[in-house]
């Protein structure tokens, strides 16, 4: 078993209040929420996209991307998120030996952060924008059930302008061709309109990905002011172009839509909802069940 150093690892922030810290518990909400998920894996996958919320709101449909991942040989996970609480320019990646969940540790590719940051001006290691960020803790506890032990790249952006988000797509493309590597996009979509409103905002969103068409979003993302994008659009909506960039780069065809939903489905309050998504990018003959898509 590795051992990791004590002050080497990123540990759990939001254990206890946006998920459970009781281990039992923790995996029986995960092992739940993937056995919901009625899809088959298959094809070659290069990225998926899922919501970053609490698990009892996001991670119904969370669990459908993440059930993709399921078996498959995987040499390296790309983590990337939005910095929600740190405010900086660029990209910033955490170098740390692993990160904590109340599942255990996920050793980090430190070779691949480092190599990140020193591919490109506009990436950069910083650990401590990474220890109070939910966007990619929130993923931690499904990749532990289904790529245990598979390294992660932790990767968060700032300002998520069209400059940072190609530099960010072109590091990854020359760092990860050849690898088998998968490619995480954690992103929410609209935040607090009305379930019937959010569903065709976030249509929009759909549709670019299915067609994994990274211009196209990043044209949808730039028709608001940055502070509005992410009421409108997306939360990390610059990752998610950087996310479907990179993957088409590295041979990517399409991508699926695999489950969509709103926070009301768990609230009952469909006044004021936040649109979750869970997406696949890479090339397959047909997946055998989809989620529901919004009108």
């Amino acid at each position: 078993m590795v051992r990791h150093s004590a002050n080497d690892v990123r540990r759990a922030a939001f254990a206890g209040t946006w998920y459970s810290a009781e281990p039992g518990e923790l995996g029986a909400d995960v092992d739940a929420y993937l056995a919901a998920a009625d899809i088959v894996s298959d094809g070659d996958l290069l990225a998926v996209i899922a919501p970053h919320a609490g698990l009892l709101y996001s991670g119904p449909v969370a669990a459908w991307s993440y059930r993709m991942l399921a078996g498959r040989p995987i040499d390296v996970l790309v983590l990337v998120g939005p910095s929600h609480y740190a405010a900086f320019d660029g990209v910033a990646v955490d170098d740390r030996e692993a990160y904590e969940s109340p599942l255990g540790l996920t050793p980090v590719g430190q070779r691949d952060a480092r190599q990140l940051a020193a591919a490109s001006p506009a990436v950069r290691v910083d650990r401590h924008v990474h220890s109070h960020e939910h966007a990619l803790e929130m993923q931690l506890p499904f990749l532990q059930r289904v790529a245990p032990g598979v390294p992660i790249v932790p990767v968060l952006m700032g300002e998520q302008s069209r400059d940072t988000v190609d530099a960010l797509a072109r590091v990854l493309t020359t760092t990860f061709a050849g690898r088998r590597v998968v490619l995480v996009a954690s992103t929410d979509l609209s935040h607090f309109f009305a379930s019937t409103d959010a569903a065709r905002l976030d249509a929009r969103v759909i549709g670019h990905v299915e067609r994994a068409d990274a211009d196209g979003l990043m044209t949808e993302l730039e028709r608001y002011p940055e502070h509005e994008r992410g009421r409108f659009v997306a939360c990390g909506g610059g990752p998610a172009v950087a996310v479907l960039r990179t993957a088409t780069a590295l041979g990517a065809q399409a991508g699926r839509l695999l489950k969509y939903g709103d926070s009301g489905d768990v609230s009952g309050d469909h006044d004021h909802v936040v649109g979750y998504l869970a997406a696949a990018v890479g090339s397959w003959p047909a997946l055998a069940r989809v989620g529901d898509r919004p009108c």
